[in-house]
């Protein structure tokens, strides 16, 4: 038995001695697993994430402190449980005994703090048939849920399953690049990935998927299939396909992480629409490939419009490349937090794309994080219209620790600011066309616009006017000249009507003011 163990026995045995009454069963010792309940990995786990957040979070707290409010987490499972501090003596409590009376660990000792957590949760599992339900997972989850809620709405734990799916969103899956779909009892190339493997060898949408490592397709789903092609990266798979002019071919494919699309291009009239969904680490690379590709040929488009609708963000690095794209040297964004790795000035430099052409942002109540900062970049520079409703408003940004279980941590570490420095969280970003007030007040709105006037540049200018921090009563009145609204065929409308009459979109502009540096430099 180690020290550790018979530390807690003497513990739990000299209290049965001061109350025989309510004399606790013995848990089993910290350092020994039981079936559903692992206390080393545990450990490891929190003190893993203690020692990453605690010079990371936005507002300096004591370990000791996260530590309690986790603690609470055997609350939040058993209500039967109970975790104080009280009299120099950190005690659980079941309804009916005390299960633990120890001095506190040192304040800021991330390990030791976990190790009694550990402990704690131990002594839960042997009288609690809710914690013994939890398992590891399950406790891990309800310590990090309570601490969490003491912080901010963004910070969370999340398991090891649910990570790896987050991980798979973000950097892809190994494969070809292609979805499938069913039509009839047969498998068809749904979409290709630009720059995956399947495009580099010629595969389209329409493609019939005949059989993979000889394996043939009939009598099999999408599912079946797509597990088929997918693999570890650097190997390779074989596909047999009919492609759309009833040619029979064989490909034979490297195996790449290729991530989800995320930029769509098309091109309605004069217009050329790029729709962002999100922001993975090809999201810059592959707008570019689409702006670049939209704006070339013989009839160039008279207006660019980037439909940012629904997009909950993503990498925040990769938004800033696209406002580096589409901006010349300026401020992007100002990040501040405690950390010094959190806190920078994002710029853009020259060489700014299609630079000429009219641009206009479309953005809805779901429009959030990373899509935000490139939004307000974009309207604050002068750049573009924003167009829709108000955002989300997060403007805070998070970064990511692996953790020991196979989960990850998302920690908030700092805030946001845009170019003329009034903060993201909270406010988000304002629309000079606001679309969510209805069709007659837009008609209204545009029509104004088109002879010259903004009216909705008094509300533009509260907005950017606004410091951090502000009362939740200011936010509601600065958001309510554009209530926050779901995506809507008006958005596009009104986009378009700005770029085919230059005079709205003149007057819907709203160019900088003076003094666009000003928060770069504090």
């Amino acid at each position: 038995m180690t020290r550790f163990s018979i530390l807690l026995l003497l513990l739990l045995t000299a209290h049965a001695q001061a109350e025989p009454a309510s004399s606790p069963r013995t848990a089993p010792p910290p350092n020994t697993a039981t079936p559903g309940w692992n206390p080393a990995l545990a450990t490891d786990v929190t003190a893993t994430a203690l020692t990453f957040m605690a010079p990371r979070i936005l507002e300096p707290i004591p370990v000791a402190q996260l530590a309690l409010w986790g603690l609470s987490g055997l609350t939040a499972l058993d209500p039967s449980l109970g975790v104080s501090l009280r009299d120099g003596q950190l005690r659980l409590a079941a309804a009916d005994r005390m299960l633990v009376v120890r001095p506190p660990p040192p304040d800021n000792n991330p390990r030791a703090w976990a190790q009694t957590a550990a402990e704690f949760a131990t002594a839960a599992w042997g009288v609690s048939a809710p914690v013994r339900k939890a398992g590891t997972e399950g406790v891990l989850h309800a310590f990090f849920d309570e601490m969490f809620n003491h912080l901010d709405p963004y910070s969370r734990y999340v398991a090891p399953r649910e990570a790896a799916e987050d991980r798979a969103r973000r950097t892809g899956r190994a494969g070809a690049g292609i979805t499938l779909t069913p039509q009839g009892n047969a498998v068809f190339v749904q979409a290709v990935i630009a720059d995956g493997p399947g495009a580099r060898a010629g595969l389209r949408p329409g493609d019939r998927i005949l059989a993979v490592d000889e394996q043939s397709t009939a009598g099999h789903d999408v599912a079946v299939v797509t597990g088929w092609i997918a693999g570890p990266e650097d190997t390779t798979v074989t596909i047999a396909l009919r492609t759309r002019d009833g040619r029979t071919r064989t490909v034979r494919l490297l195996r790449e992480m290729v991530p989800p699309e995320t930029v769509f291009a098309e091109r309605a009239g004069e217009v050329l629409i790029l729709r962002v969904t999100g922001f993975n680490y090809r999201t810059n690379a592959r707008l570019e490939r689409e702006l670049i590709r939209g704006i070339a040929g013989p009839r160039p488009p008279s207006g660019i419009v980037l439909d940012l609708r629904g997009n909950r963000g993503g990498l925040l690095r990769e938004a800033v490349a696209i406002a580096d794209e589409l901006l010349n040297a300026g401020v992007i964004a100002i990040t501040a937090g405690r950390d010094p790795d959190a806190s920078r000035v994002w710029r853009s430099f020259d060489g700014a794309q299609a630079t000429d052409l009219p641009a206009v942002v479309a953005v809805d109540g779901r429009s959030a994080s990373a899509a935000e900062i490139l939004a307000a970049a974009l309207a604050d520079r002068g750049r573009a219209v924003v167009v829709g409703s108000s955002t989300l408003g997060k403007g805070l940004v998070q970064t990511i620790a692996p953790l020991p279980d196979g989960g990850e941590l998302f920690v908030t570490w700092s805030r946001v600011l845009a170019p003329l420095g009034w903060p993201i969280q909270g406010l988000g970003v304002l629309p000079q066309v606001c679309t969510s007030l209805g069709p007659e007040a837009l008609e209204r709105q545009l029509q104004t616009l088109n002879a010259g006037s903004q009216p909705m540049a008094p509300a533009i200018a509260r907005h950017r006017a606004a410091r951090a921090p502000l009362p939740s009563a200011q936010v509601l009145a600065i958001r309510g000249a554009c209530p926050a609204a779901e995506a809507r065929d008006a958005d596009m409308d009104a986009a378009r009507f700005l770029i085919t009459h230059p005079a709205a979109y003149a007057a819907a502009l709203l160019a900088p003011t003076a003094g666009l540096d000003a928060p770069a430099a504090r």
